[in-house]
């Protein structure tokens, strides 16, 4: 990929479906600023896998300390 991914919800051909109901932008963008998302060890441990192959983005929240 040679430039960014743009993820725009007004360009995918399952918006207003029911594949809107389990999407991740749907998930993240829908919580309350406030609102922590909470993933699992699995979750993390696929998210690297994803990370180290180049198709997602490493985490990059890092808790604070004192």
């Amino acid at each position: 990929m040679d430039g960014p991914l743009v993820i725009d919800c007004d360009s995918c051909s399952q918006q207003h479906t029911a594949t809107c109901d389990d999407c991740v932008v749907t998930f993240l963008c829908s919580r309350s600023a406030d609102e922590a998302v909470v993933i699992d060890v699995g979750e993390v441990r696929a998210l690297r896998l994803l990370n180290d192959v180049g198709l997602a983005p490493a985490l990059r929240h890092r808790r604070r300390t004192g």
